[in-house]
Order: structure tokens, then sequence, then C-alpha cells
């Protein structure tokens, strides 16, 4: 065996350092989308905005946002959600874009957009429509693909209706679509794998359950949340002990699928995040702060806020949320005290509207 020289061992000792140190010094940012057509980065450690782009023809707002795996480019949807702009995120230049609609045919996107494992593939729910002279012949859902080195579509599947949130699996063999149940989808043919039931849940003594969820902030955990609401069937619906209030997840890595109650039901939350330190434990935000235990299955306290928050975010090492999502600030919240510990104001007192908000690494 050949001995390393002196020389040669300092190189390789100078470049592990080097990664090492360019590992250590990565640090959350948030992006976010503000009206009428602007993307917001933000410095999370130092509660400041960071940077702020226009986005050609972005009006009214930015919506639904992914963001790369290697963390350098933020794809929004916009253009009244028929079209996605990819914003280069240290140059704000445009460096992607996909307009749905043409002279015959309209189509919309709104929440169901995400990017693949890879960074190569942009998989789209649109929702489209014929146009005719005195009628719109509505058209089956599809998902659609396209390369995100040129804007071009790849191929377009079949999709079932009503499906608001997608995202990939960890490995990108499947699709995932959040609706009348979260379909299991082979994003190669569209072919469902498989149906988690949710409306159509054999749960014993419960009626079928309430589910809102558009927002996507699972690229922490690799975890999708999303709350539930379902009335017990074998109690009296006078009685408010038979409201409850549970989690919906999928490990996105190990397909995992789980349905727990956390909570009697006398507030709501518009969207949760899983913890990536404590994956049993999420956050839910709408108009206050919870901290729920799915192991458990109970409530662990709950925080105020200044005001009513749509999207909820979480740091990479588990110690602060971030709500934002609506009005002009995101708010940062302790995880274990749920105190509020920071605030980051929009330019201008500029509206999120419901536009995403998204942790990235740079």
């Amino acid at each position: 065996m050949k001995r390393m020289s002196t020389k040669s061992i300092a190189v390789l000792s100078s470049a592990l350092a080097f990664l090492a140190s360019s590992v250590a010094d990565a640090k959350d940012f948030l992006v976010t989308g503000i009206k009428p057509d602007k993307l917001v980065v933000v410095d999370a450690a130092a509660r400041k905005v960071d940077k702020v782009y226009t986005i050609p023809n972005g009006g009214p707002g930015p919506l639904t946002i992914t963001v790369s795996p290697d963390g350098k480019t933020a794809y929004s949807v916009v253009n009244r959600w028929e079209s996605v702009s990819g914003i280069d995120l240290e140059t704000g230049k445009e460096t992607f874009r996909v307009d749905l609609s043409s002279e015959g045919e309209r189509v919309k996107i709104m929440f169901g957009m995400d990017i693949s494992p890879d960074g190569k593939e942009l998989a789209l729910y649109e929702s489209a429509v014929k146009l005719g002279l005195g009628e719109y012949e509505v058209q089956p859902t599809r998902i659609s693909f396209y390369d995100t080195s040129n804007g071009s579509k790849i191929r377009s599947i079949p999709a079932p209706r009503q499906v608001t949130v997608m995202m990939y699996s960890t490995d990108g063999s499947k699709l995932y679509g959040m609706g009348r149940a979260l379909y299991v989808i082979d994003p190669a043919n569209g072919n469902i794998i498989k149906e988690n039931k949710t409306q159509a849940w054999d749960r014993a003594n419960y009626y079928p359950p309430d589910i809102l969820d558009v927002w996507s902030q699972w690229e922490q955990a690799g975890i999708f949340s999303t709350p539930y609401y379902a009335a017990r069937s074998d109690m009296s619906l006078e009685d408010p002990a038979a409201y409850w209030t549970g989690m919906l997840t999928l490990d996105l890595k190990t397909g995992d699928f789980n349905l727990v109650d956390v909570e009697n039901t006398d507030i709501f939350y518009f969207s949760t995040v899983v913890s990536p330190t404590e994956p049993h434990i999420a956050f839910g935000v709408y108009n206050n702060l919870a901290k729920l235990d799915m192991k458990a299955g109970k409530s662990l306290g709950r925080g105020e806020l200044d005001h009513s928050y749509y999207d909820i975010n979480i740091s990479s090492d588990g110690k602060e949320v971030y709500v934002g999502g609506t009005m002009s600030d995101i708010s940062v919240y302790d995880t274990t005290t749920l105190k509020k510990i920071g605030q980051i104001d929009m330019p201008d007192g500029a509206n999120m509207g419901i536009s995403s908000m998204r942790v990235f690494k740079r």
C-alpha cells in the first residue's frame, strides 16, 4: 500500500476542513411572497429581510413556492395562477418560466406543485378548460412535468380531482397527492399505487373527517402533516366532547401514513409542521400557536399570537417556529416556551396573502 506524502495529507486535511466549515456555516433562510409581485428572502437568525426580487408578470401575488434541492432557485405560482416563475435566489434573475394557458385552453394551478429530489423535474397539478365560443369545456385534471433546465413539458399523467398539495417521496419514485384521500401516484405513468383513506375512512364510531390543506412545509422533517377534524358518531353532536382534532402525517421516506387524535376541538389550525429533531412533535397555527404530541395523542400547550397566521415552518435545529402567510410580518416563537422571540416585517408593509413560506439553507 502506497503511503500518502506529508503534502498530500495536508491538502486532504485542508479540503476536509473547508467542507466541514461550509456545512457549519450554512444557515436557515426563509422565502415567501408578497403582493403584488415580489419574492422575499429572509435571514432567519438575523431576523431581517435579506433580498427582495420582482417576479416578471407576477401579480396579483406569488402563491405556492417550491425551492430547488440545492437551495438556489425558488419556483412560484404567479400570473393569476397560470404561470410558474423560477427565480435565482442569489441574483434575482428569472431562470425558468412556464406559461400554462394557450389560445384554446385555460390552465390553472394553485397549491399542487413540487420538485423532484434530483431537481430535474417540476410537477404541477393542472386544472384546464377548453375555451369555446360560448362555453368552457372542463378537461380531466392532470399532473404535468416540466424540465427545470429549459421549461419544456416532459409528459402529463391523469390525476384524481380535488388534489391540493403534492409532494415527492424522498427517493423520487412516488408522488403523493392530498385530496379526498392521500393518493400514492406513480409519476411515470399516473397509476394510483395506493389510496390512504381519509374521506372514505372506515374508522369505528367516527364520521368522515374535514381536512383543509393548501400549505407546503415538510422540507425540514421530511414528514407531510395536516390537521383533521372529526366528530364521534357514538356521541350526541350537541356534546362538545364529541368533536376531535387530529393529525394526519405521511413520512416521505418510508411512506408510513398515520392518523391520531390529539385534542378535543375548541380551536382550529390552518397548517402544521413537524419538528426535524423530535418527529413525534408538531406545531399548529391559526389564531393560536399549539404544540402537539402525536405519540402521546395530546396537546402540550398553546401560545398567544398577535393576529391570525395561516402558514408555519420550523428551523433546522427545531428550536424556532416561524408563522406567516398573512398580513405583513413573520413572527418567530420558541418551540419550548411558545413565547415570541422575534419578528421580521415585510418591505413597505406588504401583505403576504396566502403565500407559502419555505425554509432553505445557504
